[in-house]
C-alpha cells in the first residue's frame, strides 16, 4: 500500500513539473519572462523564470485531474463501492478506502490550491515588475489572516485564540518570505522546500491521528504531490540552472508548506495524554530557512537597511564569503536541513527529556554555523 502510494503522489507531478519546466524555457524568452543579470544578481545572462507556475501546474493539475475522477465517482454512485471504476479502469485498491474521505476534504483543498494561487500571482506580477514591498506584505497578511479565520490555526495548547490567531499568520507569513529570501542561488530555494516537505510528510505517516489511529495520509499525500513537483522543476533549476523558480514559485511553496504544518497533527497521545512537545517538528524541520530569514533581517537592520532590501547577506552568500563554491554552499544547506529535520522523525517517539536533546541539538548545529561565519568575517577584516 505504501509503495504504490508514493508512487501515486510523487511520480506524476514529477513529471508534469519537468514537462512544464521544459515549456516554460521554451515560452519565457518569448514573452519577455526574464531575469536579467546585473546588481546583486550573480547570474551573468538573461534566465527564464517565473519557473514556479511549471510547480503550480503541476500540483493543481493532478489535483484538478482528482477532483474530476472524484466527481465522476459520486455522480456515478461508486463513491463508497467496493471496487469502483473510471470509464472502465478500476481504482487503485490503497486508495479506494479513502475516496468518501478524499471528497469530504476536497472544499478545504480547493480553498489552499486557490489561495495559493494568489500568491503565486502575486510573486508572478513582482517578477514581472517590482512590487512596493508594503503592498506584497499586505496581500500576505490578508490572505493568511482569511485562512487562519477560517479554522487553520497552530497547536500551541494556548486557550487565546487571538494569540494562537496572530501566532499562525506570522507562521504563515513568515515561511512565505522566509522561501522567498532563500531564493537566491541555483536550486537552493527548491531543493530545501523538497527536503523538508519530504520530511514533514515522512513524520506524518509515522504519527497517527489521534482520533483515527491511521497515517495521516491526506496531508502527506499533499506534501508528497509537492515534493514531487519540485523534483521535477529541479531537473532545470540545478546548477548551472535554466530555469529560475521565481518569486511566483517562493511564494507558493512557502505558504503551502506552511499551509500543511497547519493542517496536520503532530501530537501523538501516551497513556491517553499528549505529547505536547512534539507540535514542534515543524520548527526542526524548517528551522535552516527561518534561521536564515532572522539573521539577513537582523544584519539588515543592524546596517540600517530595510529588511525587504535585496543584498547578498543571506546565508548561502556568507558560506561563499568562508571559500566555498557556490554548488558547495547549497550542498551545505541542504545538509544542514536534513540534519534539523532528522529530528522531527524523533520527537514523536521521546519523552520531554528526549525532546529537549533533540531542540539542542538543532541550536547546536546553527550556533556552530553562526560561529564558524564569524570566525571567517572576522579573518576577512583582519587581511584587510
Amino acid at each position: 500500500m505504501l509503495v504504490g502510494f508514493l508512487l501515486a503522489t510523487l511520480v506524476p507531478p514529477m513529471v508534469l513539473a519537468w514537462a512544464g519546466g521544459w515549456l516554460m524555457r521554451w515560452l519565457a524568452p518569448r514573452l519577455g519572462w526574464l531575469d536579467w543579470p546585473g546588481g546583486r544578481k550573480i547570474h551573468t545572462q538573461p534566465m527564464p523564470t517565473s519557473g514556479g507556475l511549471a510547480v503550480w501546474a503541476a500540483v493543481v493539475g493532478l489535483f484538478t485531474l482528482g477532483q474530476a475522477g472524484l466527481s465522476w465517482l459520486k455522480a456515478t454512485g461508486q463513491l463508497q463501492a467496493p471496487a469502483p471504476t473510471i470509464a472502465g479502469v478500476p481504482i487503485p485498491d490503497f486508495a479506494v478506502p479513502h475516496l468518501a474521505g478524499l471528497w469530504a476534504q476536497s472544499g478545504k483543498l480547493w480553498t489552499l490550491l486557490g489561495a495559493g494561487t494568489v500568491l503565486m500571482m502575486l510573486g508572478w506580477l513582482d517578477d514581472r515588475r517590482p512590487l512596493p514591498w508594503p503592498l506584497r506584505l499586505a496581500v500576505e497578511t490578508l490572505v493568511a489572516a482569511m485562512l487562519v479565520g477560517l479554522g487553520w490555526r497552530l497547536s500551541l495548547f494556548i486557550e487565546n485564540p487571538w494569540i494562537t490567531g496572530l501566532a499562525s499568520v506570522v507562521w504563515i507569513v513568515g515561511l512565505i518570505n522566509a522561501f522567498n529570501m532563500l531564493d537566491n542561488m541555483d536550486g537552493l530555494s527548491a531543493g530545501v522546500a523538497t527536503i523538508a516537505a519530504a520530511m514533514l510528510a515522512a513524520v506524518l505517516l509515522m504519527v497517527p491521528n489521534p482520533q483515527s489511529q491511521e497515517p495521516q495520509f491526506f496531508v502527506a499525500g499533499f506534501l508528497l504531490v509537492l515534493t514531487g513537483a519540485l523534483v521535477g522543476f529541479l531537473w532545470h533549476n540545478r546548477p548551472p540552472a535554466r530555469l529560475f523558480l521565481g518569486d511566483a514559485g517562493s511564494y507558493l511553496i512557502g505558504f503551502w508548506i506552511a499551509m500543511a504544518t497547519l493542517s496536520a497533527t503532530f501530537v501523538v497521545l501516551e497513556d491517553g495524554r499528549p505529547k505536547q512537545h512534539a507540535i514542534l517538528a515543524p520548527l526542526c524541520v524548517l528551522a535552516v530557512p527561518i534561521y536564515d530569514m532572522i539573521t539577513v533581517v537582523a544584519i539588515r537592520l543592524r546596517a540600517g537597511r530595510s529588511p525587504f532590501e535585496g543584498d547578498r547577506s543571506h546565508l548561502s552568500h556568507r558560506l561563499v564569503e568562508l571559500g566555498m563554491s557556490r554548488a558547495q554552499a547549497v550542498a551545505v544547506i541542504y545538509l544542514l536541513t536534513a540534519t534539523c529535520g532528522l529530528g522531527a522523525m524523533l520527537l514523536h517517539q521521546v519523552n520531554l527529556s528526549g525532546a529537549c536533546v533533540v531542540l539542542v541539538l538543532v541550536v547546536c548545529v546553527l550556533v556552530l554555523i553562526g560561529i564558524l561565519e564569524s570566525a571567517g568575517r572576522r579573518r576577512r577584516c583582519e587581511g584587510r
